[in-house]
């Protein structure tokens, strides 16, 4: 028999088998079912496939045993109808690119294909919908090639749709009809399958194989979710929620079994996906939200959809917490994401009202998942890395995670608080952690971020800054530390305060004079001692020894009186090796009957230290110790000054005069040492004002004018400020005036010029102290010489900000900032502390410079000379050898200049 005689017998057959009664199918099953199945298996016509298919489903399935129903129809015929369906999708994507109005045989072909697909996906749902109707209860072994075929239909179908537009082109309209119908038939399957799969029960006693299925097909759902992520919402969602329903349901079976990471990954990036979207669409709602708003209410539709999400992340989280080791980088990940795009500087800019309603409905669920984590060691391993580097936008979040799941481990088992609260080699403790990650959010603490603030009783929390929120919950967290732990606690606050980083180490020092205050007075006072030899064992100026100071300086204030006695007794005011330490402790911490005698020791201490440097040989190395005496003599007068007597102020006030005497200029701009020496000098001359020789006042402000003609480092322009703002005070005698009044005036202005905006804020700020105090009102004016000195004081007397700059651009400008890779400047050796301690400059080796160099250094230095001689002329008589010199130095330039054209 030809090919075509066989179809038409078989078209006969499918004929007649189309007119069997119900009882004549049932009773003929046995004989007719295998010559179907053979027909389907050998026909190569679509149509036939197509009506063989519908008579079995329809005619034959409601009488075969369900128990067989794999065995005697579903592994014969699904794989051909998988085959059949595969290779309709290709003809079509084939046939689309000829396809146009014109062309009206591909447009048949097309629709023709599209149609059948629709009539073999109505055959698949009648072998679902008959399982269903004919069991209570479903066991995979005996469909198992059901779910994994309607999948791979569902998904194939779902894809096409998905790529239409690229597929069709611009020639879309001419089938999109056929292709909704094709969508609706396969989200019709798919539901009606999701139903079928409610009903499978897993027994852990049977078969595996049924486990590997159940483990398949949802694996395979997890597949089709990636693909109508963005086509149906509500589609996506219940795709979503019968995986996670499916997972929970068969833990015990197949718990080792799913790939945990990849649904962990996908549920996440959608629910980012989503977040996003609500994001952007409450950055439209710019007007108060209404109910019949549509932007409003599709964002309460999304919104609701992450909620849904993070609901579901949290319940499987819980479930198979044991498995998720490698989803803990994940997990962490989202919850920076997240709040990098809520807050921080790179979040979108939205309402309160939105900000409110996005924290109470999505937001609050990220809480509990956190505390599910708490007890897993990969997630503690993935948040405490410490070789973690993360990006500027995700620095913020880093922290606020660091806070939450802090606040959560006084309720945590001891076990579980030594995990965060310890280091290894590969992970950082949890305070270290927020010390590190607090010190990257300069951007945020600039502007400043607000948070929420703490809610007390009865009361609405109100925003705080960040350094507020985190110092509060470090406080809280320090209050409720477990003893055990109490050594990783004081070596995280003094890396702290040690660190570089300003904002670091302040926030270390404020807790830890919390737990100096919250703890015992013995406590407070071995911290006291601790950091004061700290401070004795430090070898040379550094950041770190500021640090050390301005904690030590505060701890004392919270000493107990039989405390400060002690340490009296330990750190004597009366040895000299002891003044390193007391230049860094104010007196009024010191209890009344303890303060006089302190103070009178120190500056009989620092007084004779001051004449024995006058008695030396006056080196330049032994400059040292007289600058710690000064600083503890500016020490003492800042906080006690009144508990001195007369005689006591007489004395200082002479050395420091005969002290005066050795300034030189030149060293003031080249020597670091010899500049400290400057600026505690005048800042002590400030203190005595008023009872300081008018003549010595007249010298000083003579070498001050020197000094700012030559560009000194800004903290002597600081120092200079200072004795100029005290200057107000006095009133300056006929005498020396007409040789002060200029000076001060050409020292104001220029300073107030200068480009530093820091020192120009000092600058006017002790021009306004001046200005106030003053009674040689004459000088005001010659210091505003030009309009723009005139606007600067009127901008800064009456509070204006001197750049108008729009929030965006400062916070643009910030980020960039931020972005900025800050080396810091305080990273040194002992050793090479040791060397920079204020100690003159050692002889080295003279370096080979290019001679242009050489030649431009050496001419800077000479003009630098013949600019100081000449300002001196200005202001005095010259000597007598003054003019020889001139001329034999005018000699010697002018054989230079013949050196010069003579090559």
């Amino acid at each position: 028999m030809s090919q075509d005689d066989a179809v038409v017998a078989s078209g006969v057959v499918l004929e007649e088998l189309s007119s069997w009664s119900e009882e004549m199918c049932r009773r003929e099953l046995p004989s007719v079912l295998p010559r179907l199945l053979s027909m389907y298996q050998c026909s190569e016509n679509w149509i036939e496939h197509i009506r063989i298919l519908k008579i079995i489903v329809e005619m034959f399935l409601p009488h075969m045993n369900h128990l067989t129903l794999e065995e005697t129809l579903f592994s014969q015929v699904l794989p051909k109808s998988i085959k059949l369906f595969d290779g309709m999708i290709c003809e079509l994507t084939s046939e689309a690119r000829e396809l146009s109005s014109q062309n009206l045989e591909i447009q048949v072909t097309i629709r023709n294909i599209l149609q059948a697909m629709v009539q073999i996906i109505g055959g698949f749902t009648g072998c679902v919908h008959h399982v269903c109707a004919t069991q209570k209860s479903v066991f995979l072994g005996s469909i198992q090639s059901l779910p994994s075929s309607i999948l791979h239909i569902i998904k194939s179908t779902f894809v096409h749709c998905k790529n239409s537009e690229s597929v069709y082109s611009g020639r879309l309209h001419l089938v999109s009809d056929l292709l909704q119908i094709l969508f609706k038939e396969a989200y019709s399957l798919q539901k009606q399958l999701m139903e079928l799969l409610d009903m499978v029960c897993l027994d852990p006693s049977v078969d595996e194989n049924n486990a590997l299925i159940m483990v398949e097909v949802i694996h395979s759902f997890l597949d089709i979710c990636s693909v109508i992520s963005g086509m149906d919402q509500a589609f996506h969602a219940n795709t979503w929620k019968f995986i996670i329903k499916q997972s929970l349901k068969h833990h015990a079976v197949i718990k080792s079994q799913l790939r945990h990471k990849e649904i962990i990954s996908s549920l996440c990036e959608d629910i980012l996906f989503s977040f996003h979207s609500c994001l952007q669409l409450a950055e439209q709602i710019t007007q108060p939200a209404a109910q019949d708003n549509a932007d409003y209410r599709l964002f309460q539709k999304i919104l609701k959809l992450c909620r849904f999400f993070a609901n579901s992340l949290l319940h499987y989280t819980k479930e198979f917490l044991p498995f998720l080791s490698d989803s803990c980088c994940i997990l962490h990940q989202l919850y920076l994401q997240i709040y990098s795009k809520f807050l921080s500087l790179y979040a979108a800019k939205t309402s309160k009202a939105q900000q409110e309603e996005i924290a109470g409905t999505f937001l609050v669920l990220l809480d509990p998942l956190i505390s599910q984590l708490l007890k897993s060691q990969p997630f503690v391993q993935a948040v405490l890395a410490s070789k973690l580097a993360l990006p500027c936008e995700l620095q913020l979040p880093q922290v606020l995670l660091l806070v939450v799941a802090m606040d959560k481990l006084p309720s945590q088992p001891e076990d579980v608080q030594t995990l965060w609260s310890t280091e290894d080699m590969t992970r950082m403790s949890i305070l270290k952690a927020i010390f590190y990650n607090f010190g990257q959010c300069s951007g945020e603490l600039s502007l400043p971020t607000h948070l929420q603030g703490v809610k007390g009783k009865g009361q609405a929390g109100v925003p705080v800054t960040l350094y507020q929120h985190v110092c509060v919950h470090l406080c809280a967290f320090v209050a409720s530390f477990h003893p055990s732990l109490f050594p990783e606690l004081d070596a995280a606050l003094l890396n702290a305060v040690l660190s570089t980083n300003m904002s670091t180490s302040l926030l270390a020092m404020d807790v830890w004079c919390f737990l100096a205050r919250y703890g015992t007075a013995k406590l407070g006072a071995h911290h006291v001692t601790l950091v004061a030899h700290l401070i004795k064992s430090c070898p040379g100026k550094c950041v770190q020894l500021t640090n050390l100071s301005i904690l030590l300086k505060r701890l004392f204030f919270f000493m107990a009186p039989p405390h400060q006695v002690e340490f009296i007794q330990k750190f004597s005011p009366k040895e000299a090796d002891n003044l390193h330490l007391w230049q860094y402790i104010s007196l009024q911490a010191f209890a009344a009957d303890l303060k006089k005698p302190v103070a009178c020791e120190l500056v009989r201490v620092c007084t004779a230290q001051c004449r024995k440097w006058l008695s030396s040989t006056r080196t330049l190395a032994e400059l040292d110790s007289l600058n710690t005496a000064l600083s503890v003599l500016l020490t003492v007068f800042s906080s006690a000054g009144e508990a001195l007597d007369s005689r006591q102020l007489t004395a200082v006030t002479e050395v420091l005069g005969q002290l005066w005497t050795f300034i030189n200029v030149e060293q003031i701009i080249s020597q670091p040492y010899v500049q400290q020496a400057f600026s505690l000098l005048l800042q002590l001359l400030a203190f005595f004002i008023q009872t300081v020789d008018l003549q010595l006042i007249s010298q000083v402000v003579n070498v001050l004018t020197l000094v700012i003609k030559l560009e000194p480092p800004d903290h002597v322009s600081l120092a200079v400020l200072d004795f100029i703002s005290s200057l107000g005070k006095l009133y300056i005698s006929q005498t020396i005036r007409d040789k002060v009044l200029p000076n001060l005036s050409y020292i104001l202005t220029s300073l107030i010029v200068n480009k530093n905006w820091l020192l120009e804020q000092h600058t006017l700020e002790a021009f306004t102290q001046f200005a106030e105090g003053t009674k040689h009102e004459e000088i005001v004016p010659q210091c505003l010489g030009s309009e723009e000195i005139k606007n600067k004081v009127v901008s800064f007397l009456e509070k204006t900000e001197s750049v108008d700059e729009a929030e965006v651009a400062t916070v643009d400008n910030v980020k960039q900032e931020k972005g900025t890779c800050w080396e810091p400047v305080a990273k040194v050796t002992v050793e090479e502390v040791k060397r920079s301690a204020f100690q003159p400059h050692t002889k080295r080796a003279r370096q080979t410079l290019p001679f242009e160099e050489e030649y431009r250094s050496i001419f800077k230095a000479a003009a630098r000379a013949l600019e100081t001689t000449e300002f001196l002329l200005k202001h005095s008589l010259a000597p007598a050898w003054l003019l020889p010199e001139l001329e034999a130095l005018q000699e010697r330039i002018e054989k230079l200049k013949c050196c010069v054209l003579t090559g």
